[in-house]
């Protein structure tokens, strides 16, 4: 009993969903109310067309032909053609605005979709699959798209015939129309129960599909690894697997269909067989006239019609609905990651003090607040953290992997906020700042370089939409990567290719310093990336604050010279977070920190923690002995 009614909560729970979900849907369509309102004139006049044969057949039997009024029996075929033409163009409207509306719509849902991925926090990517967030914009956004633009209209059209034929029907003889009506909670009875069966087979297969789509977007993206560990029949079999899940839940659909249109249909029949017999007798008898008993059998063909055209549409408007839920869900989703309503402007001149009073950190659901507070969750990574990283400092974050250094960094530029506790920039707390004038300010270096289709120079002032090209240049020059780029067949105008595959691990790295160092605070220059020579302005500056995720891990040791001999006179006057595993690149920092169990273990310079013979001395000894990468990953 007690599962019956969870089950029975859980669907109402669904319903209440659905009718929420269909609500924003049609809140969407509000920017054009004119659309709508030719629309529904074009459905009203359409449906008008199609119901008035009926009455005007009776009529023209019956007035025209029996009493043998050549004159009426012009005017009702003059009639007649007319209300055809009005159809005939009311369904060119129609159609056409369908068409255009339903494209529109969901151009802008596919815009709506993509802004929202692009605010939500880079944890949420982190834990959600690519392939499923494209299929999200592809597969369901398709689906939604042929439930508008087809099964939607149909379905309100098809109910304004069907209402208007139970009218003309009634109209015409009540008795032959109430034997008719006996049909209709057979219809609803069957109808239901195909519903409940089909549902949760419909949401099946959007859920396959975003199953599939995801797999062969990691298997695309990782075809190198695939390919050398000789791993190609394993992911042949995954994704056979997955393509057979997704005809077996099609197949389910299949069944459901072959089973409920074709009894839906020999109803139909054997309503318009009854109808004949029965009214084929009092026509006999002269209790209903020829006209009535014709009219009446063509209007039939408008009150069963309609009934198939909803049963054929429902396969698609469940598949639609099934994939306005999964859209749904995705944009129902709340970034915990917002800008304040009142922002404070940036420190003016900003120094670039970072400062972590009491700070604590765990995956799970005490983020969801957003970070203003909340009690403790499991996957506790921070804990209570107190560092004051020094304006114009260069900071290394040293620890095993685990130990919390990439959280720290994340909470630094804000990729994330705090369950508990605060950070500081120069005396304002990240929170009350813009995102994206935190982000100007800031140039960032991960471990693995992600690089767009483009050209070099593209990539590289990828940070700052007015970077000309001599500030990609000077940038070049202040890493002393400017020779390297220049070798490259077209030098800055060579093309990249998908995620920088054109390019070496070193090279891409040598784009994302380079990258880093443009990103900035606006220059203002008019020049632009391959357009007019022109006086550039400078890189402004640089960024104020780098955090360099073990930037050099990818490079060759030669590459790794050149830009620690680079970084000396780059990071002067920035405040820098690095986080390195060769403590070659951390011992000249300003200030270590060593992280461990996601507290701060230790700080100090290079010779005070050696000093100390604490957890950096140890690190340290085993580097001495060779066995840096593993202790220090």
């Amino acid at each position: 009993m007690s599962g019956f009614l969870a089950d029975v909560r859980r669907r109402q729970a669904a319903t209440k969903g659905r009718s929420r979900r269909i609500r924003s849907l049609f809140s969407m369509l509000r920017p054009y109310r004119p659309q709508l309102a030719v629309l529904a004139v074009a459905m009203l006049l359409s449906t008008g067309a199609l119901l008035a044969p009926a009455p005007l057949v009776q009529r023209a039997i019956d007035d025209g032909l029996s009493d043998g009024d050549l004159n009426r029996l012009t005017w009702l075929v003059v009639g007649f053609v007319g209300i055809s033409l009005v159809g005939l163009g009311a369904s060119l409207v129609l159609d056409r605005t369908v068409g255009w509306l339903g494209a529109r719509l969901l151009s802008d849902l596919r815009e709506r979709i993509f802004r929202h991925l692009l605010t939500m926090p880079v944890a949420f990517h982190e834990r959600q699959r690519a392939g499923v967030l494209v299929s999200r914009m592809t597969n369901d956004v398709e689906a939604l798209q042929q439930m508008i633009s087809s099964s939607l209209v149909t379905l309100v059209r098809s109910l304004l015939l069907l209402v208007g034929s139970i009218a003309v029907l009634l109209s015409l003889d009540v008795k032959l129309a109430l034997i008719t009506f006996t049909t209709i909670p057979i219809l609803l009875l069957g109808s239901l129960a195909f519903r409940l069966a089909s549902v949760d087979a419909f949401a099946r297969t959007r859920e396959t599909i975003g199953a599939i789509t995801a797999q062969l977007q990691e298997t695309l993206s990782g075809v190198r690894i695939v390919r050398s560990y000789g791993r190609e029949a394993g992911h042949i079999a995954r994704f056979n697997a997955l393509n057979d899940d997704n005809r077996a839940a099609n197949m389910k659909t299949v069944y459901l269909n072959a089973a409920y249109f074709p009894a839906v249909e020999y109803l139909s029949t054997a309503a318009i067989v009854i109808v004949l017999l029965v009214g084929g007798g009092e026509a006999l008898t002269g209790a209903v006239t020829i006209g009535v008993l014709v009219g009446f059998v063509t209007a039939l063909d408008n009150f069963f019609g309609p009934i198939a055209e909803l049963s054929n549409v429902y396969t698609t408007f469940q598949s639609g609905m099934a994939a306005l839920d999964k859209i749904s869900g995705l944009l129902e989703q709340r970034s915990t990651l917002v800008d304040p309503e009142h922002p404070r402007p940036m420190p003016d001149p900003l120094r670039g003090e970072l400062r972590f009073e009491h700070v604590s950190f765990s995956y799970g659901p005490a983020v969801a607040d957003g970070g203003r507070g909340g009690g403790r969750a499991p996957s506790q990574v921070l804990s209570d953290i107190d560092l004051t990283i020094p304006a114009g400092a260069t900071v290394a974050l040293v620890g095993a992997t685990g130990a919390g250094k990439s959280t720290l960094a994340k909470l630094a530029i804000r990729f994330i906020d705090p369950v508990e506790g605060r950070v500081l920039l120069d005396g304002v707390d990240l929170r009350d700042l813009r995102q994206n004038d935190l982000r100007d300010r800031m140039g960032i270096v991960p471990q693995e370089s992600f690089l767009f289709s483009g050209s070099v120079a593209d990539n590289i002032a990828f940070g700052r939409a007015d970077a000309t090209r001599d500030d990609v240049v000077r940038a070049l020059d202040q890493i002393g990567a400017r020779d390297a780029i220049e070798a490259l067949p077209r030098g800055l105008d060579t093309e990249v290719g998908e995620r920088g595959s054109n390019l070496s691990a070193g090279q891409r790295q040598l784009v994302a310093f380079a990258r880093a160092l443009v990103s900035g605070e606006p220059s203002g220059a008019d020049d632009r990336i391959g357009g007019p020579a022109g006086e550039a302005a400078g890189v402004a500056g640089g960024p104020a604050i780098l955090v360099l995720d073990e930037a050099t891990a990818n490079v060759d040791l030669r590459t790794e010279r050149r830009i620690e001999r680079a970084l000396h006179t780059l990071l002067e006057g920035r405040t820098a977070i690095v986080i390195a595993h060769r403590l070659s690149t951390i011992r000249a920092a300003d200030l270590i920190v060593v992280v461990a169990d996601g507290r701060v273990a230790e700080q100090g310079t290079h010779e005070e923690l050696l000093a100390r013979g604490g957890m950096y001395g140890k690190l340290h000894r085993d580097w001495q002995h060779g066995t840096e990468a593993s202790v220090v990953p």
